[in-house]
Parts: structure tokens; sequence; C-alpha cells
């Protein structure tokens, strides 16, 4: 194995990926499979979990994938993806807290009930699922090489930027909020946690914007770098954060955004 390979090596992890099933989750799982890992994943939709497991295995990569059916949105349902997790590994390398919803409508509508429900998803579970598999994460974390746990937040949660999605925007401030607090609180136990912080990818979520290529490359004149997120951007930093090559890496919020996070639009003396 050369030093490349070796630095950046996934190969012989276990993972969970939750929302694999499409976007963003299966864009990281991709990444892991392709060198090397097994990978688990899991959505509500379990029959999309295997229909994707099965494409992944036929891809003849080193690694491989599985695919099963997995609720985060209640204390039960986190529960029994906990106890098919345990039943199928006693160690996590990597988990990947992909699973999220979203809620659309204009301020003077906005629904009560839109709060619980994406906060429910997109911040509770991340918080429970967590600390319901730490004792599979511990199993795995070593000094040389930590356990790693991937949180999946926004550019809308760094930015003042709500598009009609207030407790998703909301929503995602608190799960790099989380992601600090844990970082802190794993790296004795050598568990890393980081998050991604995406700008606009092409999802089931976004397919309203980004379903055609029309719409993907109109969205994408609006970032910096001219373009959408892409699966390899995902798959790279996947892999950058799980392999020893980012074994020193905890409590970061990685934009990963064709310079969104630091576009302002302000002037003070240029004009």
């Amino acid at each position: 194995m050369s030093y490349l390979d070796e630095l950046f090596s996934v190969a012989g992890k276990t993972a969970l990926v939750t929302g694999a099933a499409t976007g963003i989750g299966r864009m990281a799982a991709t990444g892991l499979v392709r060198a090397g890992a097994s990978v688990m994943i899991a959505s509500r939709k379990g029959e999309d979990c295997i229909q994707v497991a099965e494409e992944l295995n036929e891809l003849g990569a080193p690694g491989r994938a599985e695919g099963f059916a997995g609720d985060v949105s209640s204390e039960a349902g986190i529960a029994a993806l906990v106890a098919a997790v345990k039943a199928r590994t006693g160690k996590l390398h990597i988990l990947v807290n992909n699973a999220g919803v979203s809620w659309g409508a204009p301020l003077e509508s906005f629904p009560y009930s839109a709060w619980a429900k994406v906060f429910g998803v997109n911040v509770t579970a991340v918080f429970h699922l967590t600390r319901e598999l730490l004792p599979l994460l511990d199993a795995a974390a070593s000094d040389a090489d930590p356990a790693r746990v991937i949180n999946l937040g926004s550019v809308m949660g760094t930015q003042p930027l709500a598009d009609d999605a207030y407790s998703y925007t909301a929503s995602k401030a608190a799960v790099h909020h989380l992601t600090r607090t844990l970082a802190l609180e794993f790296a004795g136990r050598r568990i890393t946690v980081n998050a991604f912080a995406p700008g606009p990818f092409q999802s089931r979520m976004t397919a309203f914007a980004t379903g055609t290529d029309e719409q993907a490359r109109h969205v994408g004149s609006h970032v910096p770098i001219g373009r959408i997120g892409a699966p390899d951007d995902i798959a790279g930093v996947t892999l950058y954060l799980c392999s020893r090559a980012g074994s020193y890496i905890t409590g970061a919020i990685l934009p990963i955004d064709g310079g969104q996070s630091v576009q302002h639009g302000l002037t003070l003396f240029k004009e």
C-alpha cells in the first residue's frame, strides 16, 4: 500500500450512514464502500436502502454495503435501529448522522408542528442515536485511530438565510453547536466529532430546485465557484475525516459549499 493509500484508507472499517438511500448520505456511503469499508445504510424506506446497497455491491469495490430500515424520528425507532446495528457488529468505526428533514412555508403561515418535526429528526435524533451507539464507537476507538462521528449540518446553519425553511436553518445551527459540544466531551474517549456544512447538492430534499440539469446550472451560478456540489466532493471529505489523514480533526464545521459561507455581497469603499 502506498503512502497516499495508507493515509486515506478506510479499508476494514465498519460504518453506519443514516438516510443514505439518496443524496448526500448515498454519496458518503458510496465513497466509503469504494474505499473498502463495510457500510450499513439505513433510512425509513428500508426497501430503498436494500436496493442502494445492492447497487453499491455491484460496483466491484473492495467494500460492502448492507441496507435495512431505520427510522430516527422517534425514540422507539432509534432503539430499533441501535438493536439492528448491534446485531450486525460489535464495533462501529464511523457514524454518519445524515438523516434529515425540512419544511418550507411563508413566515405568516409557518406551522407550529414544523418545529418539533424538524428538530426531532435533525437534532434530537443526532444526539440520541450517537449516545446509544457510544459502546460500539468506544469499542472501535484507539489513540492511533479514533472512532469518527460526522453530523450533517448546512451552509444554512452558518448563514442567516431561511428561504422559508425557518426550522431547518435553525436546526442546522443547532447541529453545528452540538457537534462542537460532543467533540469536546468525546475527545477523551478517542472519538472525533465533526460536521459537514454543505451548500447545494442534488438530492431528494433539493429536487425542487436542482432536479434538472438546467435548474442545477441556475443554482450553481449563484455559488462563487460556479457550480453545485458533486458526489466526489462528499466522498473526498468523508474519506479525509474517516481516515488517518483526519484523525487529529475534531469539532470542525467543514464548509462544502463552493464558497457560499464566505459570500456576503458587501462593499465598503470600492464603490
